[in-house]
């Protein structure tokens, strides 16, 4: 909660560029979009819309992923007497990172969908008032079942992010033993590498899931994607199949300080509140 109150604006600016992607946009620069969005508005409010949504999906979501992970780890070292391998780290990450995006996802979809709400038609538009206006919404319009639309490219999204971040995390925190002395800046040089591998592994899977959760019925009454198969192959149909990683900039400057101030952060305090039990 306190990385994603640091990086809202950019996870805004990236939810924007896969948007206008979809749209046939070619008005992708962040810098010509925060120009865009702030003189619409002449505000920043528009740049943290969704925050609570935000603060809900990484008190769920992240709450799990991390503290699952942890919690296998810990079980596993208490049995064997040893520090997990790369492979228990491995096997820990998916299932952490999956069972943690299930429970997240209507979160999620209230994120998606307050944030992508500005590129919609005024008449158009869902005019959330909140997190709580979402989610009661959502489940009177449309159905409880629409809260886990997406949850599968979100599941997919989440097992790739955990995998490519806890992983090379816990890997380059041993291998960087013998080269920086200090545990503080181990941790750090360590987030720093997991989060170029998180980037590039997820974005693909969190670009379907912003279309998935943002998408409604057209004027023929039908969703524009069928599932995530379906908007796999029209995105790198319709797109080109690089766009995939769409905002690839953006999304890194989004992933990398998120890593590093949550992996940090959950370090100190595992450090304050675990390690010295």
């Amino acid at each position: 909660m306190i990385a994603t109150s640091c990086i809202q604006p950019i996870d805004f600016l990236k939810v924007q560029i896969q948007v206008r992607s979809e749209a046939g946009s070619t008005n992708l620069s962040p810098f010509k979009i925060i120009q865009e969005v702030y003189s619409t508005k002449n505000s920043i409010k528009p740049f943290y819309a969704g925050l609570d949504s935000a603060l809900l999906r990484q008190a769920v979501y992240t709450s799990t992923r991390l503290g699952l992970f942890y919690t296998i780890n810990d079980y596993i070292h208490q049995q064997t007497g040893k520090k997990p391998t790369t492979f228990q780290n491995a096997i820990s990450s998916l299932v952490s990172g999956g069972v943690g995006a299930f429970v997240g996802n209507p979160a999620d979809l209230a994120l998606v969908r307050m944030q992508s709400d500005l590129n919609a038609k005024p008449e158009e538009r869902r005019n959330y008032k909140h997190v709580g206006d979402a989610l009661v919404r959502t489940i009177r319009e449309e159905g409880v079942l629409t809260l886990w639309r997406g949850s599968l490219p979100t599941v997919a999204r989440a097992m790739s992010m955990n995998f490519a971040l806890l992983v090379p995390f816990e890997y380059m925190k041993k291998f960087f033993e013998p080269y920086i002395s200090n545990a503080r800046n181990r941790t750090f040089a360590a987030s720093m590498v997991s989060g170029i591998a998180a980037c590039f592994l997820s974005l693909p899977f969190d670009n379907v899931k912003t279309k998935l959760q943002k998408m409604k019925k057209g004027p023929d009454g039908k969703m524009p994607y069928n599932g995530i198969v379906d908007c796999f192959t029209k995105t790198a149909t319709k797109e080109g199949a690089t766009k995939l990683w769409v905002g690839i900039g953006t999304y890194y400057f989004r992933v990398a300080p998120h890593a590093i101030i949550s992996l940090v952060t959950n370090e100190f305090l595992r450090n304050l509140l675990v390690n010295k039990k």
